[in-house]
């Protein structure tokens, strides 16, 4: 494990180096979905703090066994789509939401978040992909969206993330990256974010999402293996 988070690390600086940018700017999330908490727990010990998980269910049973990580300074992050009625059980589990991709879940959210006296950052999902099988706003719905977020209290919108279509090739992701910063950086003129995050990248494409911008990649394979069950 430890050579395995290693050797991820060492891609991140290399990326950051060649786009000029601090690796302290990057956060790595490994996104441990179909490993057990014992794999969270190795994790930890290689010096990971920022861990994934795709569905609010499989997280709620991990979870029980991690409450002391979360305590010495774990964070989870929730990276898969999310149905409103897991609202209340995701605030409750995850630190930040990554898959926010509609106002009544925002709001969901927030109202869950507020009963729990939490803030939980949030990023707002856009599929530039249009594909049918994964969730998020159309980008044209972006702004709009956005606007009706403005002066939510209990959950902070910080960020945006896609998920592109899958290749074989990593360059055949770098426009769904470049338009996501453009988005970003659009919300950011109209102040209608309140952060820069952009969580896009994952183990076979980081280097290209990081040198597009990318601030949180979400690592699973390259850090725990092929996936296996719990």
């Amino acid at each position: 494990m430890r050579d395995r988070v290693a050797a991820v690390r060492d891609r991140i600086a290399r990326a950051a180096a060649r786009a000029g940018r601090m690796v302290e700017a990057i956060r790595l999330v490994a996104v441990s979905k179909m490993f057990p908490a014992a794999a969270v727990r190795e994790a930890f010990a290689a010096g990971l703090r920022d861990f994934g998980e795709n569905k609010v269910q499989e997280a709620e049973g991990k979870f029980k066994d991690l409450e002391d990580l979360r305590a010495a300074g774990a964070r989870f992050h929730l990276v898969g789509h999310l149905q409103g009625n897991k609202a209340k059980k995701a605030v409750a589990l995850f630190d930040r939401i990554h898959s926010v991709d509609s106002v009544e879940l925002a709001l969901k959210l927030e109202q869950q978040a507020a009963v729990l006296g939490k803030l939980v950052h949030v990023l707002v999902q856009i599929d530039l992909g249009k594909e049918q099988t994964k969730s998020g706003l159309d980008e044209e719905q972006l702004l709009p969206t956005l606007e009706q977020l403005r002066g939510l209290k209990a959950i902070r919108v910080d960020g945006l993330m896609t998920l592109p279509p899958f290749s074989e090739d990593p360059e055949q992701a770098r426009p769904f990256f470049r338009r996501l910063r453009e988005h970003r950086d659009e919300a950011q003129r109209a102040g209608l974010l309140l952060g820069a995050e952009l969580s896009m990248g994952m183990s076979h494409d980081l280097e290209v999402a990081i040198e597009e911008g990318a601030s949180l990649v979400r690592v699973g394979t390259a850090i725990f293996g092929e996936r296996k069950t719990l």
